[in-house]
């Protein structure tokens, strides 16, 4: 079999469907379903989610939730910083992303954060802006991050110039995929505060990711309950969205790329609906690639079956993949040469997603995180 290459999942979109903001309304995003059994297309609003789902079938959300890992400071030297935290490895000492210019602190370095409210002591650095510190502030962590940490966009969302400097002439068309280590831009305050509520799904309620599970952002509460009136159930899995799923793919051969590492976890009582809508005849459909990558995590170290569990998915799911749990895919658009687009093609087949995309470029969808939808059935 030939290797596959990254210059295989490549496509050129037009910078103006890159969706700046989200739709007025949740859930009047379009959806774009795909037929796999037919091929077929259709153009529908994302409201329209009902009709095209029937009783017995399960969603499983990502119930994630995103914090706002941003914070932006000053060096010893006055030089301006960013830091972007990524995970607590034990109380107050973080694994993080740090953006400081053209000379990088050294260890022992201490930053000064949030407008003074906060040092982190440079504990060790590593590759690509990886670093580990130390936190300290008279204020818990989850009110420092409240009052002063920013919603972690990704970089193709572009915001109006704030406490650090914005990445002036920069083409909002990536040449590589999402990744946090970006510019040092924060939003306008007024966009902040729309981007605290929008880049978060309406069900999120464990903290811990620094980027949204995209595909669940158009739901909203009464579409959530037309959905259970009609007898599709829903269950819930947490991973902890971070540099597993948005660090880009830099080998020339697929095969070669490594995942990074994301926390999960599959409760009991996910696992036990799982296993009656399976043995019912219902279908698993996964909203977003993280709930994919969770389910099928835990089914592939464990035999196939799906049950409690929790721990780190390494999984990298690419042509060809045999997927054990999930029969539907909800999904959103996903930039080029990028792990999303490798499981989409992996789940729908590339030939059918290449048509899919190039007629959601042709109607003007919008993609990315803030864009339309597509639903493969």
């Amino acid at each position: 079999m030939t290797p596959l290459k990254l210059e295989d999942f490549a496509y050129r979109l037009p910078p103006e469907l890159i969706a700046q903001t989200p739709a007025s309304r949740r859930d009047q995003s379009r959806l774009l379903v795909v037929h796999r059994a037919t091929g077929a297309l259709d153009h529908r609003r994302f409201a329209e989610l009902p009709a095209c789902l029937r009783a017995g079938d399960l969603l499983v959300v990502n119930n994630t939730r995103v914090i706002p890992a941003r914070l932006f400071g000053h060096k010893p030297t006055g030089g301006r910083v960013e830091l972007l935290l990524l995970e607590e490895l034990t109380p107050a000492v973080w694994e993080a992303l740090l953006q400081a210019g053209s000379r990088r602190p050294r260890s022992g370095a201490v930053l000064t954060l949030a407008d003074g409210q906060a040092t982190a002591t440079l504990l060790a650095a590593g590759e690509n802006g990886r670093v580990t510190v130390r936190l300290a502030s008279a204020l818990p962590i989850t009110d420092l991050l409240d009052r002063f940490g920013q919603p972690p966009l990704p970089p193709y969302i572009r915001r109006a110039e704030g406490r650090g400097p914005k990445a002036a002439g920069a083409s909002p068309q990536p040449s590589s995929p999402i990744t946090h280590q970006s510019s040092l831009h924060a939003a306008s305050p007024n966009t902040a505060d729309s981007d605290r509520e929008r880049y978060q799904t309406v069900y999120a309620c464990h903290p811990g990711a620094v980027a949204a599970p995209t595909a669940g952002l158009h739901f909203t509460p009464e579409l959530l309950a037309t959905l259970a009136a009609r007898g599709v159930r829903r269950a819930a899995v947490t991973l902890h969205v971070g540099l597993g799923t948005f660090r880009p793919i830099v080998a020339a051969l697929i095969a070669e790329h490594r995942m990074e590492a994301e926390r999960y976890v599959l409760p009991p009582e996910t696992a036990a609906l799982l296993a009656q809508t399976q043995s019912a005849g219902g279908r698993i459909v996964a909203v977003g690639s993280t709930s994919v990558r969770a389910l099928e995590t835990v089914a592939a170290e464990h035999a196939g079956r799906v049950v409690p569990a929790a721990g780190r998915s390494r999984l990298f799911i690419y042509p060809p993949y045999a997927f054990r749990v999930v029969d539907a895919l909800l999904t959103n658009f996903h930039l080029p040469k990028s792990t999303l687009l490798l499981m989409v093609c992996a789940f729908a087949g590339r030939d059918l997603i290449w048509r899919a995309y190039a007629e959601a470029i042709r109607e003007r969808y919008r993609f990315y995180s803030y864009g339309d939808a597509m639903l493969i059935l």
